[in-house]
């Protein structure tokens, strides 16, 4: 019998803090590799807070946390190659192109220059606009273009947050085929969504957050606006957490938010084939 494989996402009782206060308060996860999991929860629930953890950028400071075998307590730089996040904020250098912009992040992440192009034209990221900087790009061309980068870069885990924002109906379509494309091909995609079943064309499950904890999981169900029964954890839950696993202060990683897809390695190569005008000043890895 070939051994089992081990899980993407594996958090037991995993806990982050934003100065003393517990961002994630003992979450327990497991995601299979393949799988399309969908988070929701209302705002201030732990869904962002869980996938910049996973993206190596929120530290761990309690309970245990692994992403694609990586130690995140140990190892969560390490882990930021290997997974691509669209988050709230745009991850863009404002005086690169656009095409600059694509070519920095999938070189700094070690993947491959060729496979740009074909994700700026997947995502109508052509002609002008390619040569446009990214600070002069409306919103909807920016969140296409970051869209792009995470097509190009190809990840193993892909960390979705509100993926449908400044979206139109077409591109939600491309990013659907392409999220598809990508699991047949062995990635697993993470989603933290306000639509919950609608979130996506298809899903695996539906984890519910509140309190900066897991607190039911249901069946997707595509149309359904079904929503988990759980009940939210007491502020005494969360408190008592915090002082089972002795944990003093812990600021949150000041590195820039594009630091998702930047590996230590190869940001410097990265930068230093950037046109000198446009290296953007304070740029750094944590």
């Amino acid at each position: 019998m070939a051994p089992a494989m081990a899980p993407v996402v594996a958090l037991r009782a995993a806990v982050a803090l934003t100065g003393q206060f517990p961002v994630l308060a003992g979450v327990d996860l497991q995601v299979e590799a393949g799988e399309v999991v969908v988070l929701e929860g209302p705002n201030g629930a732990g869904k962002t807070s869980l996938l910049r953890a996973c993206a190596g950028l929120l530290p761990v400071t309690g309970g245990a946390a692994t992403v694609l075998g990586y130690d995140l307590r140990a190892e969560r730089v390490s882990v930021r190659r290997h997974v691509g996040l669209l988050g709230h904020a745009p991850a863009l250098y404002d005086d690169l192109t656009a095409v600059e912009n694509a070519r920095f992040a999938v070189r700094a992440s070690g993947g491959a220059p060729e496979s740009v192009d074909a994700a700026l034209d997947r995502l109508g990221i052509v002609g002008r606009t390619r040569r446009t900087p990214a600070g002069r790009l409306s919103a909807g061309q920016r969140r296409r273009l970051e869209l792009a980068v995470l097509l190009a870069r190809r990840p193993d885990l892909w960390l979705l947050d509100e993926p449908h924002a400044g979206l139109d109906v077409d591109t939600r379509g491309t990013l659907g085929t392409a999220m598809d494309e990508a699991v047949h091909a062995g990635a697993t995609v993470l989603v933290a969504s306000h639509e919950g079943d609608g979130a996506l064309g298809r899903a695996d499950r539906v984890v519910t957050m509140a309190g900066g904890r897991v607190v039911g999981q249901r069946a997707y169900s595509p149309g359904s606006t079904n929503s988990s029964t759980a009940s939210s954890p007491e502020r005494g839950e969360v408190a008592l957490v915090v002082a089972e696993t002795d944990l003093g202060p812990a600021l949150v990683d000041t590195a820039f938010v594009d630091t998702a897809f930047v590996d230590t390695a190869c940001v410097d190569t990265a930068f230093a084939e950037m046109r000198p005008a446009a290296r953007p000043g304070g740029a750094h890895v944590a």
